[in-house]
C-alpha cells in the first residue's frame, strides 16, 4: 500500500481541505443573497442524455462506464452546468422564470490538458435560467465578483469575449472555422491570406475602453446592440475588477452565446472561473436562454485563501466542557487534551487557554 493516486488526482489535506470548505461557503453565501437557491445533482448520469446537453463539449472529457443495474452507459461529469441546465428544463420546468440556481461539487475529466494536470476537481456556480438579457447578464457578473471577494480573492480581472461574433459578421465566409481558429490564434497572416477585412477583430483586444473603441470603428452596424450591452455591464462593474475585452476569443466559450467572461485574480496562472450566455434544451427540443459562472476551487485555493492563519485553541487536559462549549461558542475552534502528556504544539495550536482566557502559544 504505497497511498499513490491515479494520475490527475490528489488528497486536500488540512489546512486546505478546511479552506476548500470556506471558500464554498462564503460563495455560496453570497449567491444565497442574491436569491440563488442551491442544487445538488448526482455525480454520475445516462451518459447520452448528458453527451446531448453538454453540447459542443459532448462527452469527449467524460469517464463513461456500464451500470450493471440498468446496462445503459453512465458518464461521470465533467462539468455540472449542465446538469443544472437539465434540473431547471425537468424538475423545475414549471417554476416561474427566471430561476436562479447554485451548486457546488465534485468533476472528474478523462484526461488533463498540460496547462491544467488536474482530472478531478471541484466547482462552484451560479445559473440564471429563462433570460440572458444585460440586466441578467450584468447581475451573474456582479454575483461573481462579489462571491471572489468575499472568498478573500484579490487583485481580481474579468476578460470579455463575444463568442457569436464571426456567426454574425461573417456566417457566410467558406473557410469560417479556419477563420476562427487564425482569429483565436491572433494569426495576423493566416487572417489576411483568408479575409483581411477581418484583420482589425485581432487589433480589437486588450484593455476595455480602448479595446471597445477599435471594435466599434470597424463594425459596419451588425454588432451595435451586443457593443452596447457589453458596455453597459462593464459600467456596472467599474472599479470592482480591471476590465479587457478580446472579442474573438472562443477556447472554452465553445456553447456560449452572445457573451463569454474569464476571471483571473492578480498571482494565479490561468483562469479562475468562466462565464456566460447560453441556452439549454427542453425535452421538446425547444431552446431556453440562460446565463452563468462556474468558479474553479484549486487555482482559487492558490490566490491565498488557503494561507489564512490556523486559529486552534489549546484545552489543557481537564478542562471543565462547559468552558470548551462557551469558547466555540465565541468561534474558537478548540482542540481538547485526552491525555495529561499531551502538549499545543503537537496539535498545531496557535493558542493554549491560561487562567481561563485563551493565549498565544
Amino acid at each position: 500500500m504505497t497511498g499513490l493516486l491515479p494520475e490527475g488526482f490528489h488528497d486536500r489535506l488540512p489546512p486546505a481541505a478546511d479552506a476548500a470548505s470556506r471558500l464554498e461557503g462564503r460563495v455560496l453565501g453570497v449567491a444565497r443573497g442574491y436569491g440563488y437557491e442551491q442544487v445538488d445533482p448526482p455525480l454520475a448520469e445516462f451518459a447520452d442524455a448528458l453527451g446531448a446537453r453538454l453540447k459542443a463539449g459532448g462527452l469527449r472529457d467524460a469517464v463513461r462506464f456500464v451500470d450493471p443495474v440498468s446496462q445503459r452507459t453512465l458518464a461521470i461529469r465533467p462539468d455540472i452546468t449542465a446538469q443544472v441546465g437539465r434540473i431547471a428544463a425537468t424538475r423545475m420546468g414549471h417554476h416561474p422564470r427566471p430561476v436562479r440556481l447554485s451548486y457546488a461539487g465534485q468533476v472528474i475529466k478523462l484526461s488533463a490538458s498540460e496547462l491544467d494536470p488536474l482530472r478531478s476537481a471541484r466547482q462552484i456556480g451560479c445559473e440564471l435560467i429563462g433570460l440572458d438579457t444585460v440586466a441578467a447578464a450584468t447581475e451573474i457578473v456582479q454575483v461573481a465578483i462579489e462571491a471572489l471577494r468575499a472568498a478573500g480573492v484579490k487583485g481580481i480581472s474579468l476578460d470579455f469575449t463575444l463568442p457569436d461574433l464571426l456567426d454574425t459578421l461573417a456566417a457566410d465566409t467558406p473557410d469560417l472555422e479556419q477563420l476562427r481558429e487564425r482569429l483565436d490564434a491572433k494569426d495576423a497572416g493566416g487572417v489576411a491570406a483568408i479575409d483581411s477585412r477581418y484583420l482589425p477583430l485581432i487589433e480589437a483586444a486588450g484593455p476595455f475602453d480602448a479595446a471597445m473603441a477599435r471594435l466599434r470603428a470597424t463594425d459596419s452596424g451588425k454588432l451595435g446592440s451586443r457593443l452596447d450591452g457589453l458596455a453597459r455591464i462593464a459600467a456596472a462593474i467599474e472599479g470592482q475588477a480591471a476590465l479587457t475585452l478580446d472579442p474573438t476569443e472562443r477556447h472554452g466559450f465553445e456553447y456560449q452565446s452572445w457573451l463569454g467572461f474569464s476571471l483571473f485574480a492578480k498571482g494565479v496562472r490561468g483562469e479562475i472561473g468562466r462565464g456566460g450566455s447560453y441556452t439549454i434544451i427542453h425535452g421538446d427540443g425547444r431552446e431556453e436562454a440562460a446565463v452563468g459562472f462556474s468558479l474553479f476551487t484549486d487555482p482559487i485555493l492558490g490566490a491565498g485563501l488557503g494561507d489564512g492563519e490556523r486559529r486552534r485553541l489549546f484545552l489543557p487536559f481537564g478542562t471543565p466542557p462547559g468552558l470548551g462549549a462557551k469558547l466555540r461558542a465565541e468561534g474558537w475552534v478548540t482542540v481538547a487534551a485526552l491525555e495529561g502528556g499531551d502538549t499545543p504544539e503537537a496539535q498545531l495550536c496557535s493558542h493554549v487557554l491560561r487562567d481561563g482566557a485563551p493565549q498565544p502559544v
